[in-house]
């Protein structure tokens, strides 16, 4: 009875730390400010819909010319993808349809991009979608920026 009791005690202490480096994790990536949530779905295939597949939550930031891209679910410290502002090429925007909508947030807009011949989507909100694109076309100048 004291073994089960200790290690059920054990698995709880394992479970709460578990949630609380998640979220000390996401308190230092937003602690210096200018983050929002965004899904991003990468090397999507041209005009190919994969059903509401392949889309990962996460969080970006922006950071001088560049879009840092964290995975929600991850411990990871450093950023999963890397987005300098000279190479996004902004293709068009959607609105999420069919299983996309159950995959992203229910205020999502959908902003079909290229990043070095790679093409990539990214689902934010329309406030975090207006602060993008502003952020694309503040670009120092003699950058070039290409927004559809």
């Amino acid at each position: 009875m004291v073994l089960a009791l200790t290690v059920c005690g054990i698995v709880v202490a394992v479970l709460v730390l578990g949630l609380f480096v998640f979220g000390l994790r996401r308190r230092l990536i937003q602690r210096s400010g200018g983050t929002f949530d965004c899904s991003l779905r990468w090397d999507v295939p041209e005009g190919g819909d994969t059903g509401g597949k392949g889309w990962a939550y996460g969080i970006a930031r922006y950071n001088g010319d560049r879009i840092e891209w964290f995975r929600v679910f991850s411990y990871a410290p450093r950023p999963r993808r890397i987005l300098e502002r000279a190479s996004i090429e902004v293709a068009g925007r959607r609105v999420p349809e069919g299983e996309e909508e159950l995959a992203l947030l229910s205020d999502a807009v959908i902003l079909v991009c290229l990043h070095r011949g790679t093409r990539l989507e990214l689902a934010m909100s329309e406030d975090a979608l207006t602060g993008f694109l502003a952020w694309l076309e503040a670009a120092p100048p003699g950058q070039r920026v290409n927004v559809a």
